[in-house]
């Protein structure tokens, strides 16, 4: 049984980014934008009963307040101040859950923050300590192998590892920078092919040909990405010709 999620609600007041309603067919779970990197209190709305429609698993998509550089770009934040935006973004969309009456079932950090957090452990820390704060039965989507993994589960979280299908992999496990151009894949039979030799082998190939473990609980599609439809359709429908079931991880209670 496997996960398949996607980042959703990343538009932005007349801006709209992705095609969230189509990218829902083919989801067991999303992650909603909280207003900080992208979204906003309409988008966040209308994305949360647009999850609800479509029966998908809700998680809040927290990241650094940096909406000019979409949450991807590093920036020095103290582990207070990670903790206290982290309960600020995931309150405010356990707000719009409560009123379409759907559970928050997850926490998956965005961007820059989800990358700076998987490597430098206090960053993590706070990171599962705001989310254990807010609900200890929320489950904490990070990268598989990471620093994130590990301090969740010293905070007694549920953690789902993560994998990327539209993503490349550093020697060291990390995602490749996005300023390189080999840092996404636009292939959907590669994405596919290699999505399958990480479920049926516990591994997948770095940039360099280092072979690196994972575990791959969850499967990211990037609902911001060009070929995002065509990810999905082909990873969608490969997992259930090998019998692969596509469900959104159980919550810890």
């Amino acid at each position: 049984m496997v996960d398949l999620n996607s980042d959703v609600g990343e538009s932005f007041g007349v801006y709209t980014l992705g095609n969230d309603e189509r990218v829902l067919s083919y989801v067991t779970s999303v992650n909603i934008a909280c207003g900080c990197h992208a979204g906003d209190h309409n988008v966040m709305a209308r994305t949360t009963a647009l999850a609800k429609q479509y029966g998908a698993a809700v998680g809040a998509h927290p990241g650094f307040p940096d909406l000019g550089g979409f949450g991807r770009r590093p920036m020095a934040v103290d582990p207070e101040e990670i903790y206290q935006l982290m309960i600020y973004q995931i309150g405010a969309l356990q707000g719009f859950c409560r009123a379409e009456d759907v559970p928050l079932r997850h926490v998956k950090p965005h961007g820059a923050l989800y990358n700076q957090a998987a490597g430098d452990f206090d960053m993590a820390e706070a990171v599962a300590e705001a989310v254990k704060r807010v609900n200890p039965g929320l489950t904490l989507f990070a990268p598989a192998g990471s620093k994130l993994v590990e301090a969740g589960r010293q905070k007694s979280l549920r953690t789902a590892s993560e994998v990327f299908a539209d993503r490349t992999y550093q020697p060291d496990g990390s995602l490749t920078p996005r300023s390189r151009t080999d840092a996404v894949l636009h292939d959907p039979e590669q994405a596919a092919d290699r999505i399958l030799h990480m479920l049926s082998s516990g591994e997948v190939e770095a940039v360099d040909g280092t072979k690196l473990p994972v575990e791959a609980d969850t499967i990211c599609v990037h609902g911001d990405t060009p070929e995002a439809l065509q990810f999905l359709d082909r990873l969608y429908h490969m997992l259930h010709q090998h019998d692969v079931t596509i469900h959104a991880p159980e919550n810890s209670r």
